[in-house]
C-alpha cells in the first residue's frame, strides 16, 4: 500500500484510467501470485478532502477506502451494473461494522 499525493494520484488516474483527476483510491491487481493480489495507492489529500466535506472522521473514511480498493483487489466491482454495486456496498458494510466502523453510505 502506497499514499501519495495528489500529482501523483492524477498522474495514475489519468495513465491507467483516463481519468484526468486525482481520485481517493486505485486498485492494481496481479493476476499470477495467489499471495499478493496487488497494489492499493491511497491519495491522503484527496480522502482528508472528502472526509470533511462529508462530515466523516479522516479514520473512518481512510478504513473505508482501503476496505473498498482490498474488494477491488478481490474482484468486486461496483461499475459494471447496480446488482455488483450492492453487493459489493454490502460486503464493505459487514467489514467496516466488523471493525466497529459505521456504515459509510449513510
Amino acid at each position: 500500500m502506497r499514499f501519495v499525493d495528489a500529482e501523483e494520484g492524477r498522474a495514475l488516474n489519468r495513465d491507467f484510467r483516463r481519468k484526468d483527476y486525482p481520485t481517493n483510491v486505485l486498485s492494481f491487481d496481479y493476476e499470477t501470485t495467489p499471495r499478493i493480489v496487488g497494489d492499493l495507492v491511497v491519495c491522503p489529500p484527496v480522502a482528508l478532502r472528502e472526509a470533511f466535506e462529508q462530515g466523516k472522521s479522516a479514520e473512518a473514511h481512510f478504513a473505508h477506502l482501503i476496505v473498498h480498493g482490498m474488494l477491488h483487489l478481490v474482484g468486486y466491482d461496483h461499475e459494471t451494473g447496480t446488482e455488483d454495486a450492492a453487493r459489493m456496498e454490502a460486503r464493505e458494510r459487514e467489514i467496516l461494522a466488523g471493525l466497529g466502523y459505521a456504515d459509510p453510505y449513510d
